[in-house]
């Protein structure tokens, strides 16, 4: 892990929903503690829900951890990438404000970097090189599947609670049925290609 060669306290920036056509865009920011820290932490693909649930609340529980969301209306206004970056700051400044000071360092996964005064660097694949980064990559995954969970219950025809908003088959079937929800993103194209046939 690449942690130790960054001034603490460190800040670990992940996102998740990038790729989905419904639902937001979820980013997280995590400083962990110098002691403490929970055994199993990895890129979050590389866990089981359950084992990403469990994670979740323990990262919570012992360290500085910020949540950024961009919703659709606004990452169809932004496009994608300018609203990761805006999730990503939204993040970094909530752990910011629960700390009281600037991070020393934020290690970013990727290899952009959002336009901010923190100092910070973009790491590939940063979500299994970095503890930092991949506790955020958890929080960020789980926070923003249990939005998707929830919002099945409004929207089940889609098959968010499985799919969470990624475009599986039986999610393209609904939409082509049923058409967009508001929670859609209207500038991607199997949701634009809906408003043009309705």
């Amino acid at each position: 892990m690449v942690d130790h060669s960054f001034p603490a306290p460190l800040c670990g920036v992940d996102e998740a929903g990038r790729g989905p056509l419904a639902g937001p865009v979820v980013a997280a920011a995590v400083i962990l503690p110098a002691t403490g820290v929970p055994a199993g932490i990895n890129d979050s693909k590389k866990l089981t829900e359950k084992t990403r649930a469990r994670l979740c609340a323990e990262i919570r529980a012992c360290a500085v951890v910020g949540v950024g969301v961009v919703h659709p209306e606004e990452i169809d206004r932004l496009n994608i990438y300018w609203a990761t970056m805006k999730a990503m700051t939204l993040a970094v400044d909530a752990a910011t404000q629960t700390l009281g000071c600037h991070p020393a360092h934020v290690l970013v996964d990727g290899n952009k970097l959002p336009k901010w005064d923190y100092s910070a660097t973009a790491i590939v694949g940063g979500d299994a090189k970095s503890l930092a980064i991949g506790a955020a990559s958890i929080v960020a995954k789980h926070v923003r599947d249990e939005m998707m969970i929830a919002a099945a219950e409004t929207w089940p025809a889609y098959g968010w609670h499985s799919n969470k908003g990624y475009g599986s088959a039986v999610h393209l079937a609904a939409l082509r049925e049923h058409g967009p929800t508001p929670l859609h993103r209207r500038s991607f194209a199997p949701v634009a290609q809906c408003y043009l046939d309705l």
